[in-house]
């Protein structure tokens, strides 16, 4: 509902005026004969009114909008495998663009269903299992592998609008954009579906973190320069952040099993809290246990052996029977509606479940994973940019994933059984991993591309499009996943997941950006910004982190309701104040 009152909202601000262009890159003039790093610069422009920028196609007539979107370089940088913009303004009538946008937002809506699927039925129980294999507590946990997954959208981006200058402004633009939803939006959304308190030291070091990441992107962009030491600077400081959170986590640990020893002589063992206890100290996931004594309910007395084959038909059934009659019509209308799509996620996806006795081995399917997962990964991943990858010219890169799946997959049906899982079954919580957020990485760069044609065709300056639709987009996975993590019981583990991914976003997406610009450059990278809203973006998210650090502790670490409709109201204020200095209403 809010992304629609926005939208609506950016609707009617267009209508009363005309935008042109947003953020645009300039490289430094090529005649100047200096080499070198100090000498030899790539100046990163943020200004407005550009001749080459995709959104004046809505300026030109009907007739000539083809024409301008195929030749402009600006209307085809878009990552997805559809090129919307030509579907919209090529493909298409010119008179049915209402039937246009219609289409965009059914087509959204089912994005949205792949990443809510993908996140919450794949996602988050290969993390879970990861997380177990490896011993990590859900905080450790939230600021690496579910930081990765969530993040993998926004660094790709970032990547891409690094690698050319025009658009470099646009991806610091959106980051900052991001990292205000995802600290009001996202937060507040866990804060409302999940009340809890909050471990104290955790999250004052994240807000810490990032806030020191947030300044220093702010400095550099006030001082206007990056050089290749402060870039790697900026880099080393996520992994400084890593190693504090695992040196946290040990200490805790250390703390806990040392108490635990001092009274295991008492008959009455006493609760031992700390500010630093992770979600395994909170027995908050009573609901599986009551689901594994229901299930236990209906096994067999004598010992029963399916067939391979009933086996896989039961695995790639997603509707429960019991839970069927259970619930209302509504729910059973779309999950009919969704069951072909988890179908195809299911024959693609590896599960592993570490509550459940098997851990949810299935060996046909796990055997028919080995094929199916790799060969998704390299046709989805970057969009299918390795689908006509030839090794060497001649052979296939997708026929030799092929051969290896098959031969992998013959040896595990070979070597194991239907009852008993192999020791290496966590192999299959990794591999589904990756597939997961492949394919959350994918769909996010289709709803990313969707909703740049939206603001092209809607006529919304790139600089709205970065704030708003653009940052949305990006952090579509991560509100997903928080939201549903908060849900199964680990409120604690999404707020983790909250800083850790967009101090991961932040760092990685400008550090890599414009890293791997000066490795192709040779030169230093210099930002050069105008205009009001670069400073509400980054004046806005500083202040959210400094109420926040202060507010969190005053509530005693409480994350209720009323934190999280102070986040959403703020996420309201911001976004009008920043729409009103776009359009020329604040000076």
């Amino acid at each position: 509902m809010s992304f629609a009152v926005c939208l609506s909202l950016l609707l009617l601000l267009s209508c009363h005026q005309g935008l042109t262009s947003g953020l645009h890159v300039l490289r430094k003039q090529p005649d100047v004969g200096l080499t070198g790093w100090s000498a030899n610069t790539t100046r990163v422009m943020m200004f407005k009114s550009s001749n080459d920028e995709c959104d004046l196609v809505m300026n030109l007539s009907a007739a000539d909008r083809c024409a301008f979107v195929k030749n402009t370089p600006d209307c085809s940088m878009e990552d997805g495998f559809i090129s919307y913009l030509r579907v919209a303004f090529c493909l298409l009538p010119p008179n049915l663009v209402p039937l246009t946008i219609t289409l965009c937002v059914i087509w959204l809506l089912f994005l949205f269903v792949i990443l809510g699927l993908t996140a919450s039925k794949f996602f988050c129980p290969n993390l879970s299992a990861i997380s177990t294999s490896l011993h990590l507590t859900h905080n450790v946990a939230g600021v690496t592998f579910l930081a990765l997954g969530n993040g993998a959208p926004d660094i790709f981006s970032a990547i891409a609008a690094f690698s050319h200058p025009h658009t470099a402004g646009l991806a610091v633009g959106a980051l900052f954009g991001a990292g205000i939803f995802v600290t009001t939006i996202v937060a507040g959304s866990v804060a409302l579906v999940k009340p809890f308190a909050v471990a104290s030291r955790p999250f004052l070091r994240d807000v810490i973190f990032y806030m020191v990441a947030v300044f220093w992107t702010f400095f550099m962009l006030y001082r206007g320069t990056t050089t290749l030491s402060e870039i790697l600077g900026y880099l080393a400081l996520y992994v400084v952040y890593v190693l504090t959170v695992i040196i946290s986590a040990y200490i805790y640990n250390r703390q806990k099993h040392s108490m635990n020893s001092s009274v295991r002589n008492v008959a009455h063992i006493p609760e031992f809290h700390s500010s630093d206890s992770s979600d395994e100290d909170v027995p908050c996931l009573t609901g599986g246990t009551i689901q594994h004594e229901y299930v236990s309910e209906y096994r067999p007395l004598l010992p029963y052996s399916e067939s391979t084959g009933k086996i896989l038909l039961t695995s790639l059934n997603p509707i429960d029977s019991r839970k069927w009659r259970r619930k209302s019509w509504s729910w059973r209308v779309l999950k009919v509606l969704k069951t072909p799509l988890e179908v195809l996620l299911l024959l693609c996806i590896p599960v592993v479940d570490p509550d459940k006795e098997d851990k949810n081995w299935r060996r046909p399917l796990n055997c028919l994973h080995l094929i199916t997962a790799p060969l998704v990964c390299v046709l989805v991943f970057q969009s299918g940019k390795y689908v006509d990858y030839m090794i060497q010219g001649q052979f296939p890169l997708w026929v030799l994933i092929l051969l290896l799946g098959l031969f992998l997959s013959a040896i595990v049906f070979c070597t194991t059984t239907n009852d008993c899982p192999p020791k290496y079954q966590p192999v299959f919580a990794l591999l589904g991993f990756v597939v997961s957020a492949v394919l959350i990485s994918a769909a996010a760069s289709e709803v990313v591309s969707l909703l740049h044609m939206l603001g092209v065709v809607l006529s919304l300056s790139n600089t709205v499009l970065g704030l708003t639709l653009l940052a949305w987009g990006n952090s579509i996975g991560d509100c997903f996943s928080d939201i549903t993590i908060a849900r199964q019981g680990y409120p604690r583990m999404a707020i983790s997941a909250c800083f850790g991914g967009i101090i991961f976003n932040m760092l990685f997406g400008v550090g890599l950006g414009c890293l791997l610009q000066m490795l192709k450059t040779h030169s230093f990278v210099q930002f050069e910004l105008e205009g009001l809203l670069t400073w509400v973006l980054a004046g806005s998210l500083g202040l959210s982190l400094v109420l926040s650090f202060v507010i969190v502790p005053l509530g005693r670490f409480h994350l209720g309701r009323a934190y999280g409709i102070f986040l959403l109201v703020f996420y309201v204020i911001f976004l009008l104040i920043a729409l009103l200095t776009e359009f020329g209403k604040i000076h």
